[in-house]
């Protein structure tokens, strides 16, 4: 796969692609998982930083946008969140992932591995009101990374689309 980081085999047949960490991960994960939902080969590590700091920005307008309903769960003041997730360095966690199901109108579901084993477990969905069918499926490691996590399709393939 042309610009893709080395996919690394897990318990079964799902993979992770690499995803650099430089305070994109969050959003570079999304963007990757996007484009493999889409049926798309996954973009080089140049064009991924690209997309990734437009779905950021397009994260922090919708943050504005929900503002009523995104406010109460965001840490310390409003305004000043919304200004520092659109710098590129800072980490996004679960507030960015809600918002980027809404940005772009698809389910994202989010994996751990457990300790006890290489298996992995789901530890958060969103976006469910855009359906649960082949979520962009992201992987978090727990101190405060994500990959990309490819999973076999069960189902043919469908006609799934990135929304710009």
């Amino acid at each position: 796969m042309p610009g893709c980081r080395a996919l690394h085999s897990m318990s079964g047949s799902e993979s992770t692609s690499g995803i650099p960490g430089d305070g994109r991960c969050l959003f570079r994960s999304v963007v990757h998982g996007a484009c493999l939902r889409a049926g798309k080969p996954c973009p080089s590590e140049s064009i991924q930083k690209e997309l990734a700091d437009e779905l950021r920005s397009k994260v922090a307008d919708e943050f504005i946008r929900r503002r009523t309903d995104t406010e109460w769960f965001l840490e310390g003041d409003f305004d000043t969140y919304v200004k520092q997730i659109r710098k590129p360095h800072i980490w996004g966690g679960e507030p960015e992932l809600l918002m980027c199901s809404h940005v772009l109108r698809m389910p994202i579901t989010v994996y751990m591995s457990t300790n006890s084993s290489d298996s992995l477990k789901i530890i958060a969905e969103y976006g469910q009101e855009y359906g649960k069918e082949n979520p962009i499926r992201v992987l978090y490691h727990g101190y405060g990374h994500y990959d990309a996590l490819q999973m076999p399709l069960t189902k043919t393939k469908s006609k799934w689309y990135m929304k710009s």
